[in-house]
């Protein structure tokens, strides 16, 4: 039988998921679509590879294990799997159609309720994946300032502009990689030192796990505007689910440009380019960003009725209590069993767990819990990405589960062998650099 969420006696039967994955080596590169959701993130051996089904907070692989689900397809479940009045909208204009040759209405009716919930959307264009709109504010940015360089913290996607100051930079012209830098999170010198007159933007995601201090994001925009620099918000992550305006809302800074995607259609494919309206209307002649499935209904409509449930519904304020739960429960087991070498951190409605490289191999130590995990029905990447579905009893039964598991990694550690524990290969880092290098470009005069 396949196993279901208690404490299974047995780690879960992988038979389908390895025989789809053996059909995939040498035919898809990589073997997935999305790197965070590949094998090299989960320990080989123990984790299932293809998941085939969700409903409400639950997945099940394609051996028909069942677990609860804390990566929530790496951020677009906001609401929850096959959440009834997102697939009833989707259904419904399914019926008429999902592509046109013109404009849909939905067009005009999503825009108008990005308008009244996200600050500074004087204008708003939607496209299909977050780094299209990041991309499009580069753009935008250089063609209204007229310069070229950009500064960048966090991860904005897979365009040349961006993926060339980290380590899988091939492929990319010099010429290219000469105009993007990095920039430390709460370090506004990094800034200071590194922003000059051929500056066009700056891009940053505006939390990630840390938290920001001394006013580092106002501090960011006063710099950018007495520069004449752009500010872009990456609201990949933090938009619809640390406010239902995002982070410009949260944190009472308005950026030039918001980009979303991921949560604003609960699993649907769009992403949204909001910002300034005198910049925007550079789209009308001068800059080209166009895309045959801007305008697809489905997306839209999945958006319409998701915006409106997380309004209703306090959807927010949900993912921060549970997610809050879950961040202080483990912080409590850690420390209980006098585990100071990990703990959760970052904000509720997203956190991650950490392990100190002082009491051994953080990326071991990670495999071990995760193996754990699985084995006891809760898919675990070392994150609590929450939705809306994420029920009281979830949450209580995750923390039962960490307490059994926290002894095994203390164990683990406490025999200064964490490998032994592990029935597959450990899970691999997604990048190795992706930050402190490609600072303090030489300054324009």
């Amino acid at each position: 039988m396949p196993n279901t969420i208690k404490f299974n006696e047995n780690y879960p039967i992988i038979t389908e998921s390895d025989k789809l994955y053996a059909r995939a080596l040498g035919l898809i590169p990589t073997v997935t679509q999305t790197l965070a959701k590949g094998p090299g993130q989960y320990i080989k051996g123990v984790a299932p590879k293809y998941l085939v089904k969700g409903k409400g907070s639950h997945v099940w692989d394609a051996d028909g294990n069942e677990y609860i689900d804390y990566n929530m397809g790496i951020g677009p479940i906001s609401l929850g799997y096959c959440y009834d009045k997102v697939d009833e909208a989707i259904t419904s204009q399914l019926k008429n159609g999902i592509t046109f040759s013109q404009m849909h209405p939905l067009e005009v009716e999503v825009a108008e309720l990005i308008r009244e919930i996200v600050p500074n959307a004087e204008s708003v264009r939607y496209s299909k994946t977050g780094c299209d709109v990041t991309s499009a504010a580069i753009r935008l940015s250089r063609a209204f300032t007229g310069r070229n360089k950009v500064l960048c913290c966090g991860y904005h996607g897979w365009h040349d502009w961006y993926i060339s100051v980290t380590d899988r930079n091939k492929g990319i012209p010099q010429a290219v990689q000469d105009l993007t830098f990095t920039f430390n999170y709460n370090d506004i010198n990094s800034v200071i030192d590194s922003i000059d007159a051929d500056t066009a933007c700056v891009i940053l995601e505006p939390v990630v796990f840390e938290e920001p201090r001394d006013n580092f994001l106002h501090k960011l925009k006063d710099i950018c505007e007495r520069n004449g620099t752009l500010l872009i918000f990456d609201e990949m992550w933090t938009g619809f689910r640390i406010n239902l305006g995002g982070a410009q809302k949260y944190f009472g800074v308005k950026a030039d440009f918001a980009c979303f995607s991921k949560a604003v259609a609960n699993g649907m494919p769009i992403s949204i380019l909001t910002g300034r309206k005198d910049v925007m209307l550079l789209l009308e002649h001068d800059v080209f960003f166009f895309t045959t499935f801007g305008g697809e209904a489905l997306s839209l409509a999945a958006a319409k009725a998701t915006i409106n449930e997380l309004r209703e519904k306090n959807v927010t304020e949900h993912l921060a209590n549970q997610g809050r739960k879950l961040k202080d429960g483990y912080n409590s087991i850690a420390r209980s069993l006098g585990m100071d070498y990990t703990k959760c951190s970052g904000f509720d409605f997203r956190s991650i767990v950490s392990f100190d490289e002082n009491a051994g191999n953080p990326l071991e130590m990670k495999s071990l819990v995760q193996q754990e995990m699985i084995k006891r029905g809760v898919l675990w990447g070392g994150f609590h990405n929450m939705c809306f579905s994420h029920s009281d009893e979830d949450v209580n039964y995750t923390l039962e589960a960490y307490e059994d598991v926290l002894q095994i990694l203390k164990k683990a550690v406490y025999e200064g062998d964490v490998r032994k524990y592990l029935r597959g290969e450990p899970v691999e880092p997604v990048f190795r650099k992706t930050g402190n290098f490609n600072i303090k470009p030489k300054k324009a005069v």
